[in-house]
């Protein structure tokens, strides 16, 4: 019993032995030596050893031919992976050889197409230079003939759209140096030929005179003679003849007569007759007046210049002053009375000049120099005593031009700034650039103050250069209102009253053409809400700036008020509308895609997912909508608008699928629908409510978006369900089920449906009789059809 029992602990030890970590091992040998039997257990153990030993042999037998065999392999395998090699070294230099050459021909390539594209930049720059050098060497050929008219126009062209489109060269800037020296060239020889032209003048004004005298004296010989003369005689022939005859000095019938007299038939002389009749030439032959002509339109071509006006007003004020000296220095020799009178025609005839002449001036500073200037000369003149308030009303007048030509000035500055925008936030990274964009608007928002940079301001870029050009136009009206003598009242009034055009009719046009343009998106759009946003707010600020500027507080009685506000919010509905329809014409795009199969068969089993092309519009959707609501860096509460229009864009997008997809559904061109194809339906509508049910823009209440698929859903479910008992009984009832399912929606979607099954049963009505369970469901649509019509009838009546 004793040695089964120590045959039992020494096979435990072994098997501890073997089962356990060496490192374990010393208590289990301990336990071994305790005993008295440890020879029979190292017995033990030299019989499991050998045990281990012929197992580990068998195994070994087992498996050395497949060691020999992978032996065998694997030197078979290195031989080959040297001929591999070999063959991969040889490939290699091959290839290195190859690609010398491909390297050395894909650099001449590249070197061929440097030189093709450099010959090609010159060939455009040359094709924009050759213009200048050709219309400069005209107009040089041009000047040496004296052909100013011509050549003042070839230096308008040049100057307008031959220089700009050449670029910057060094030959532009002194070409474009030398158009005002030629301009004054052509001027000062013009007038230099008029000067020549009036001395001409001065000199045969008395053969002029002469000539005339004559002219009339023989028209008076030949009233006499008229009445004998035929009228065939009336020609240039005959008269000179009947006026021979008047004066007994022409030729008779016979031949014979003195030599003839010469006249010019009303004040114009032919060149041939007078060599060949000897007559008296007429004042266009003995002056040119070509230099009238050309003087005349080379001015009507220059623009006007201050430095003319200056002269024109020294001289009537030298004119006048020297009057008055008289006037009151001599007793007899000049009255009040002629001054007075010589002032009044005086100053009609200025007035209309003035008038016409500022007229045709379409630069804002030359208005402005001459404004000033022509109060400079009434003050002048007034100072002496002469009335001038007929020249403040010009001057009033003038004003409505100075603005019109303003508001133009204006319009082409908000054009440029809006075409410019990138309409994104405008990024700040220091507090110098944030003190920078505040200090050109007027941005109080503790909020945004309180953010740690780098930070993004709400609106873009042209909110505060908008604003700065409102405030430069505002200072503009102010500097022609100057000096002028008007009241605070009405400075202030004049400043409103063209600021609110400039609002109502320049700014308001310009953000519409940004908002209606081929290229904004919708981000752009939501940007334009929030800068108008921020340009209304600031409206108060304008006003203040022109109360703090003509010293009348805006809370005067009877004072204009601006009508900022109401243009920032007509810009910012247009945007608005301007985002649903864009919104909804991308819709379209993705529903362009749908490819119903209106006949598919109703599917056995498995579920049905939803088609492609609902599945990207909706991940479009909240795309776009994650842009409305999350514009990063900006803190929430300017996000408030944007949420508002994306609540409205959101349920604008839901009605629009909704009723698309009921419009697909009642296509006339659809005549067949199968059960298959609206199971498909359904499954897309509960796509779209379930990405209504996860709220795409916070702010809804409950389902509330769910309500855009309501009319949709309702339809589905009395089809897919098949209630027609419950919708004909409960019809017209507030609280019926299917409220909004419409009857004539419903008669057509279900004879479209039962369209197929009555053609099916007309063509096999010979097996019609075994089939009662089709001849049911027919007779069960006839009678919802007829119930249907019935409902129509009566809801009409």
């Amino acid at each position: 019993m004793a040695s089964m029992e120590t045959a039992a602990e020494h096979e435990r030890i072994l098997r501890e032995i073997e089962s356990t970590d060496t490192n374990c091992i010393g208590p289990t040998l301990r336990s071994v030596y305790d005993g008295q039997e440890h020879g029979l257990f190292m017995e033990k153990l030299d019989v499991r050893i050998r045990n281990h030993d012929r197992e580990i042999e068998k195994m070994c037998n087992h498996h050395f031919q497949g060691f020999v065999d992978s032996i065998t392999e694997l030197l078979k395998v290195r031989g080959e992976a040297q001929k591999l090699k070999s063959q991969v070294t040889e490939t290699n230099r091959r290839l290195q050889d190859d690609g010398k050459v491909l390297i050395t021909s894909m650099e001449e390539l590249k070197q061929c197409r440097v030189q093709q594209r450099n010959i090609a930049t010159t060939i455009d720059k040359l094709s924009h230079c050759l213009p200048v050098l050709e219309m400069y060497s005209r107009l040089q050929e041009q000047m040496r003939a004296k052909r100013y008219y011509p050549a003042l126009r070839t230096l308008e062209q040049l100057e307008q759209t031959c220089l700009p489109r050449a670029g910057q060269y060094r030959f532009c800037s002194i070409m474009a140096e030398n158009i005002p020296k030629l301009r004054t060239q052509i001027r000062d020889t013009a007038m230099t030929q008029l000067r020549d032209f009036l001395e001409s003048i001065r000199k045969h004004s008395e053969k002029i005179g002469e000539t005339a005298i004559k002219q009339a004296q023989l028209q008076r010989s030949l009233d006499s003679s008229v009445a004998t003369q035929p009228r065939a005689l009336f020609g240039r022939r005959g008269r000179k003849e009947a006026a021979a005859a008047a004066t007994g000095t022409g030729t008779d019938s016979d031949g014979q007569g003195g030599s003839p007299v010469s006249e010019q038939d009303s004040g114009i002389l032919d060149v041939e007759d007078e060599e060949e009749d000897d007559e008296v030439p007429g004042a266009h032959d003995l002056v040119d007046f070509s230099p009238v002509y050309r003087c005349l339109h080379i001015y009507t071509v220059l623009h006007e210049t201050l430095e003319g006006y200056r002269r024109y007003f020294n001289q009537i004020v030298g004119f006048f002053v020297v009057e008055d000296h008289v006037l009151h220095t001599t007793q007899g020799l000049v009255n009040r009375a002629y001054v007075e009178e010589l002032w009044e025609l005086a100053l009609s005839k200025i007035v209309a000049a003035l008038r016409t002449h500022s007229s045709y001036c379409d630069d804002p500073d030359l208005v402005l120099d001459l404004k000033n200037l022509i109060v400079l000369f009434a003050d002048t003149l007034q100072g002496y005593g002469f009335p001038v308030s007929q020249l403040f009303d010009m001057l009033l007048e003038m004003r409505e031009q100075y603005g019109e030509i303003l508001l133009k000035k204006w319009n082409i500055t908000f054009r440029q700034v809006l075409d410019q925008d990138n309409y994104s936030p405008i990024p700040v990274s220091t507090e110098q650039e944030y003190r920078h964009y505040t200090s050109q608007f007027p941005l109080q928002d503790p909020e945004l103050d309180k953010l740690p940079f780098p930070k993004k301001l709400p609106f873009s870029e042209f909110v505060p250069k908008v604003y700065c050009q409102l405030k430069e136009f505002i200072y503009a009206c102010l500097k022609y209102s100057e000096d002028l003598h008007l009241s605070s009242t009405e400075v202030d009034d004049m400043i409103r009253k063209s600021t609110n055009l400039l609002l109502t009719r320049t700014l308001s046009h310009c953000l519409q053409y940004a908002i209606k343009k081929k290229n904004v998106g919708l981000a752009e759009l939501v940007q334009v809400i929030i800068n108008t946003t921020h340009l209304e707010q600031s409206c108060h600020f304008l006003e203040e700036f022109i109360s703090n500027i003509t010293n009348v507080p805006p809370d005067t009685v009877n004072a204009t008020k601006l009508y900022g506000t109401s243009t920032f919010k007509d810009a910012r509905h247009a945007a608005e509308a301007e985002i649903y329809t864009s919104l909804n014409a991308k819709i379209d795009q993705f529903l362009q895609l749908a490819d119903y199969d209106w006949l598919a068969a109703v599917q056995g089993g498995g579920t049905l997912t939803a088609s492609d092309y609902l599945i990207d519009l909706i991940a479009f959707l909240k795309s776009t909508f994650s842009v409305f609501t999350n514009l990063p860096g900006t803190p929430i509460e300017h996000a408030t608008l944007p949420g508002k229009v994306a609540q409205t864009a959101c349920m604008s997008a839901c009605k629009h699928i909704s009723t698309s997809l009921m419009q697909l559904l009642l296509d006339p061109e659809v005549r067949q629908i199968s059960m298959g194809a609206l199971h498909q339906l359904n499954t897309d509508v509960k796509e779209c409510e379930s990405f209504a049910r996860a709220g795409p823009v916070a702010g809804f209440q409950g389902d509330t978006l769910l309500l855009a698929f309501s009319d949709l859903r309702q339809l589905l479910e009395l089809f897919t369900q098949w209630d027609w008992s419950t919708y004909l009984a409960d019809y017209g009832k507030p609280t019926c089920k299917y409220l909004r399912v419409n009857p004539h929606t419903a008669l057509a979607l279900l004879e479209k449906l039962f369209k197929p099954m009555k053609e099916m049963s007309r063509k096999n009505n010979v097996f019609a009789q075994f089939r009662k369970t089709d001849r049911d469901r027919q007779k069960l649509i006839d009678t919802v059809i007829k119930q249907l019509r019935n409902l129509i009838a009566q809801h009409h009546t």
